[in-house]
């Protein structure tokens, strides 16, 4: 799932300091599970933004809604007359979800609340970790299911650096490194031959360096 955190409050209160009625819409999805931008981080947010303005003599009003995803016009479509009331808007989405919000309403501000920062999975209740970066060539069929590109800090293809040791990245030693777990995985599925094979010089154009990557399924259009 894409992963986020809550920019700070004074950062998001410069955001909408010339505006007197804020939407804030929250993300039914993604940020809900990791807890940054579901219903309960929305009304959390209206509430320190009101107790901030009080403060300052300059109120505002503010609107809470939380849709199922910002990411499908559909559901942003759902809400539509919101945002012709609103000033400016909050997102508590992803990059994508701002995004998506801004495309139908072009002529309005749309504010981003989060800062999103990878696609992670959850290592323990508060804790999540980089685990994809959505590069677009998966090998983690030649790699124990375990990413390089993302868990080794050099995304090294072929095995090793020599600041391997004792199992630890160079980088820190609090990072595992990659291809010690990958090795370690292989070996107890019987698979180390699958390291023979040589990867050649990746081409990069699929982790979006080529520009926006595009994706249609003719069938289901």
């Amino acid at each position: 799932m894409i992963v986020a955190q809550r920019k700070p409050l004074e950062e998001i209160s410069k955001m909408v300091a010339n505006y007197k009625k804020v939407l804030i819409v929250g993300c039914g999805e993604c940020v809900t599970v990791c807890h940054s931008g579901g219903e309960k981080e929305v009304a959390i947010l209206a509430s320190e933004l009101k107790i901030l303005r009080n403060k300052e003599g300059n109120s505002i009003e503010i609107e809470e809604i939380t849709i199922r995803r910002q990411c499908e016009p559909e559901f942003i479509a759902e809400i539509a007359e919101k945002y012709t009331t609103a000033d400016a808007i909050i997102s508590m989405a992803c990059g994508v979800g701002v995004q998506g919000i801004s495309d139908k309403v072009p002529e309005k501000e749309v504010l981003p609340a989060l800062d999103t920062t990878f696609y992670g999975g959850l290592l323990k209740p508060g804790v999540w970790v980089e685990r994809c970066s959505g590069c677009g060539t998966c090998v983690l069929n030649k790699t124990g299911d375990i990413c390089p590109i993302v868990r080794c800090s050099k995304s090294l293809l072929n095995g090793p650096c020599g600041g391997s040791e004792g199992g630890k990245c160079e980088v820190s030693k609090d990072i595992d490194c990659a291809w010690q777990l990958i090795y370690d995985r292989l070996k107890l599925r019987g698979k180390l031959d699958t390291l023979e094979e040589i990867v050649p010089i990746r081409d990069w154009r699929s982790a979006g360096h080529g520009g926006p990557r595009k994706m249609v399924r003719e069938d289901l259009m």
